[in-house]
């Protein structure tokens, strides 16, 4: 069955002049990590149209946080359509936002934030707290007019952000983002790893953001942006350097490509360009045809690199873990089976100085998993309490740290007095194990969410239509989607 396209809309690039005649001053819509939707493009094809049948209703579009599944969806959906006074309400769990149409006489909503003011703000705010009532957070957007009227100066920059565990991250990323200047609003996605920051850029830029980000103990990429004028292409056959003169050629040649820059290793081309003279589509079509077919372009899809930081993070979790393990499991063996083995603790309580070998042995072990391998987690404590905040980073440092340094003190406590207090340096090794064992099943379980919404985005069709109608003559041919972008004429 083929999938469900009423999402997807061929729209002008040049506003509201209309339909280009040529057909080749296109741009490309792509479709976006987490609020993306502006308020026409995301409205159900039933919603459209109706203005005069819904006289005195209203629409607004609700963010909504914690959905994980379908089920959540339509539990609010449920919870919202049971309120009097609302005549439809739709959920998209990839765009974490409900869309609700009711008479502004039976429902009331506050419009958020406060400094957008509306003739319908009042304090009854029932839409959101029967969303908050079904378990989620909700946090109702302000209107499009002001939307676009803030677009016109800022722009919205998605981010992948690891290393979070838990609710008091995400917490703790937002608010970090929301008191740099020139951010407007921060918005963080646990289960997905992402991020969307509203910024000024004429205050901060792209980089400054994955900075403070990376400041406070987490790890940070740029995905992308809306930024109009400024594209990103993965292109297929691009392998060798006169692959690389071919595309310079074509690109200088192009009115209205302001700078480029090609990259072999990663098949990619970056390029800057004035929207108002050139679009996407345009600068598409003349690598392929300017190569003769050789090269395919297309647009990079932020997925990629979403996913390919899921399976490096999965596989560096994956080597920490193995090695924490094999060196904790001595540690274990020492303390709980060489005891009763008679030939093996005559042997480990031999004297290295004053030390006992079995405790030299913890000592060494443990400092490596300690310190080498939990390095991560003093580094992230330390940003995280820079900041004065604290996240999980914090508290598996205090917990390791106090047996470890506890286990030191005891060792030579008992070296150069003969009291021999119990050294717990497994204790250590064996939390850190098992934290790592959690980060592993924490980062597959993200990837695979990060997969299944790929996979949504991939729905999209390969091939759509175009008719140009050129000085009274129509034509028509197929012309090819990038999977997660579509053409804009």
């Amino acid at each position: 069955m083929a999938p469900n396209l009423r999402g997807i809309q061929l729209t002008s690039a040049a506003g509201p002049r209309g339909i280009s005649a040529r057909g080749d001053d296109g741009n490309l819509e792509d479709v976006r990590l987490l609020d993306s939707y502006d308020e026409e493009a995301a409205a159900l094809p039933e919603w459209t149209g109706r203005e005069e049948a819904d006289k005195g209703v209203r629409r607004i579009q609700v963010r909504v946080t914690g959905m994980t599944c379908s089920a959540c969806t339509s539990a609010v959906e449920g919870a919202i359509s049971a309120l009097p006074g609302v005549a439809r309400a739709s959920v998209s769990l990839l765009q974490n936002k409900a869309h609700v149409v009711f008479d502004p006489n039976l429902v009331k909503v506050r419009s958020f934030p406060p400094f957008f003011f509306s003739s319908f703000d009042s304090v009854d705010e029932d839409i959101r707290d029967a969303i908050e009532d079904a378990g989620f957070e909700a946090e109702v957007l302000p209107d499009s007019k002001n939307s676009q009227t803030r677009s016109q100066k800022t722009l919205s920059g998605q981010f992948t952000i690891g290393g979070m565990t838990c609710s008091a991250c995400v917490n703790s990323i937002e608010g970090i983002l929301s008191k740099l200047p020139g951010v407007k609003r921060a918005v963080v996605a646990l289960a997905t790893s992402l991020g969307e920051v509203e910024y000024d850029p004429s205050v901060i830029t792209k980089d400054e953001i994955v900075r403070a980000i990376e400041d406070a103990g987490f790890d940070a990429a740029f995905l992308q942006s809306n930024e109009q004028d400024k594209v990103l292409l993965s292109v297929v056959g691009f392998s060798s350097i006169s692959d690389v003169h071919v595309i310079q050629g074509i690109l200088r040649n192009l009115k209205g490509v302001k700078q480029f820059e090609a990259n072999i290793s990663l098949s990619e081309v970056e390029v800057i360009f004035d929207p108002e003279a050139l679009g996407l589509r345009s600068i598409v079509d003349s690598i392929e045809k300017g190569s003769n077919g050789k090269l395919k372009a297309s647009v990079q899809s932020p997925y990629t690199l979403a996913t390919s930081n899921h399976v490096e993070e999965a596989s560096k979790m994956l080597r920490l873990f193995l090695s924490s393990l094999i060196l904790s499991i001595p540690v274990f063996f020492i303390r709980m089976v060489c005891p009763r083995i008679g030939f093996l603790n005559s042997f480990l309580l031999m004297h290295c100085g004053p030390f006992l070998l079995r405790d030299l042995l913890k000592w060494i072990l443990v400092s490596i998993v300690q310190f080498v391998i939990g390095k991560r987690f003093y580094v992230a404590a330390y940003k995280a309490l820079r900041h004065w905040s604290t996240n999980m980073d914090v508290l598996v440092v205090l917990g390791t740290s106090a047996s470890y340094f506890y286990s030191v003190g005891a060792l030579f406590y008992g070296a150069f007095t003969g009291f021999r207090p119990p050294i717990y340096f497994e204790t250590s090794a064996m939390i850190i194990t098992f934290v790592l064992l959690g980060k592993c099943l924490e980062v597959v379980a993200k990837g695979k969410t990060s997969d299944a919404i790929k996979k949504l985005v991939e729905l999209a069709p390969a091939t759509v239509l175009l008719v140009v109608k050129d000085e009274g003559i129509l034509s028509q041919g197929i012309l090819g989607i990038c999977r997660s972008v579509i053409f804009k004429e």
